[in-house]
């Protein structure tokens, strides 16, 4: 009649989160049962050996309690065949799933939140700083991905580096040495029309196909870069032959960018990709709503290859309008370096827009406690997962969470933000924490960890905390007069 685990009732087929390690599964039959060896036989537990009674108020409900209390965080089957069982003809058999419960103890001593603050952060800093590829400088492309380097993740790296200055992890010199070192092999690197692959060879700066056809200029990524490189163009701001060396060499990998090259001929939009051995065979083109609107900002902003406005208004926000449910790097990318905060144009008032979009993937995680969500345990973006690598959100749940997208939206949720690094590193540490902070991504449905670290979601965890704390790399970004050019040409408002 109905099948129940910890006093919640169950469904054929599902899978129950969150179940003790001493559980009852409670099986209520249409009439009276018995008990003996045969009929516990056609139970099947893979937890072991059940110990069944009858419920003493209620003799047709059967408790079910495991002998010796299970693991946590652990997934169980259970199953109980049709045909003669507990005195009565079961015409149909009845199966289900569940997991225990991670284990809620701390697993390191707690701190203040300060310092579990600057201890995420300088964690993921490591990865750009203490991982960077010897040669290039530039961000290896995950965990393990020897010379292959990405140019958008490793603009995402870029940004980091005033951050360590400030927080005293590096010297200002040394932060200056090593964005030498790295615009120095960027302008010897392989680009197409001023555009640099999604990959690079970190050691002879050789592109390296994404895919078949994407063996060119990745324009996104591209923008990722050049976003990172303006602001450190306005952060070494210094007179001295070192940073001003920086500031002529940032300048001309700018420019050299041509963006309306991407017009594919002149159209009113920006294409994705280019590539010299199959031309225009990605086709794909950029519109809204998505991580790239930083790419027609910075297309309006140069000062060589500037595009129109109208290309802004009919390639960006011609096509498509703005989706809640989308994964959460999209507030992220785009807004590292352009402040969301007071800003708007004809289309959108983007601080509420952001805020928005978290706070629907928030709830939309609270409201969803048997895909392993919590208040402390949300975020839904593209990450890793138990199959492979993919977008989670919303509209295309797997039951993964990455701390990066709880972490980036800090700006935008710092209560909710703080809950979930909390709960990652004191809940979950043991399997999350490691080397570079926080691994990839996780499912506690799945009782899956990653093992991975990816540069574009470890760059925006420290960026996006910096933004909260003290706004260091939107307050560069945003007073690079280029910039500011390209969004009065698109009409953009700040209010102060």
């Amino acid at each position: 009649m109905s099948v129940s685990i910890d006093g919640k009732p169950v469904l054929e087929n599902s899978t129950a989160m969150g179940v003790s390690i001493t559980p009852t599964i409670a099986l209520e039959f249409s009439r009276d049962i018995t008990i003996d060896r045969l009929s516990v036989a056609t139970l099947a537990f893979s937890g072991g050996e059940l110990s069944a009674q009858i419920d003493k108020d209620n003799s047709a409900l059967l408790l079910l309690t495991p002998v010796s209390p299970l693991n946590p965080s652990t997934k169980y089957r259970f199953g109980i065949t049709s045909g003669e069982s507990f005195g009565v003809n079961l015409v149909e058999g009845f199966s289900f799933s569940f997991n225990t419960a991670y284990d809620q103890t701390d697993k390191f001593p707690r701190i203040s939140d300060d310092e579990l603050f600057e201890k995420v952060q300088k964690a993921a800093f490591g990865y750009f700083w203490d991982y960077s590829h010897p040669v290039s400088g530039l961000a290896r492309e995950r965990l393990g991905s020897g010379d292959t380097v990405t140019s958008g993740g490793s603009g995402f790296g870029l940004m980091t580096i005033p951050v360590g200055i400030e927080r005293g992890w590096i010297s200002r010199s040394e932060g200056a040495q090593r964005v030498l070192k790295i615009v120095d092999f960027l302008g010897s690197a392989e680009r197409f029309h001023g555009a640099w692959p999604h990959w690079l060879n970190g050691s002879t700066g050789k592109a390296i196909a994404f895919s078949t056809y994407d063996n060119g200029a990745d324009l996104v990524e591209t923008a990722f870069m050049v976003e990172g490189l303006l602001t450190l163009r306005q952060y070494f701001s210094g007179a001295d032959a070192l940073e001003t060396e920086i500031r002529t060499k940032i300048t001309a990998l700018w420019e050299s960018v041509e963006w309306t090259w991407f017009q594919q001929g002149g159209q009113q939009v920006l294409y994705w990709h280019w590539s010299p051995d199959y031309d225009w065979r990605m086709n794909m083109r950029i519109t809204s709503w998505n991580e790239a609107q930083i790419v027609y900002i910075l297309a309006a902003s140069s000062p060589t290859y500037p595009i129109a406005k109208e290309v802004y208004d009919e390639g960006w926000h011609g096509a498509n309008g703005y989706g809640f449910r989308s994964p959460l790097f999209f507030v992220h990318y785009s807004f590292l370096g352009l402040d969301p905060r007071g800003l708007s144009d004809a289309y959108a008032d983007y601080w509420e827009q952001n805020c928005k979009h978290v706070r629907t993937n928030y709830e939309y995680c609270v409201s969803k406690p048997n895909n392993g969500y919590s208040a402390e345990c949300w975020g839904l973006t593209a990450s890793d997962y138990y199959d492979g690598y993919t977008a989670s959100s919303p509209s295309h749940d797997t039951g993964t969470v990455a701390p990066t997208a709880a972490l980036a939206s800090f700006p935008y949720s710092p209560e909710e933000s703080m809950a979930a690094m909390k709960y990652f590193y004191y809940t979950l540490g043991d399997r999350l924490w490691g080397e570079y902070g926080f691994k990839d991504a996780f499912s506690i449905r799945e009782n899956w960890f990653a093992s991975s670290y990816i540069a574009i979601d470890q760059g925006p965890i420290v960026v996006m905390m910096e933004n909260y704390r003290t706004g260091l790399l939107w307050d560069s970004f945003m007073k690079d007069p280029d910039v500011q050019s390209g969004l009065e040409k698109l009409e953009f408002t700040i209010d102060e």
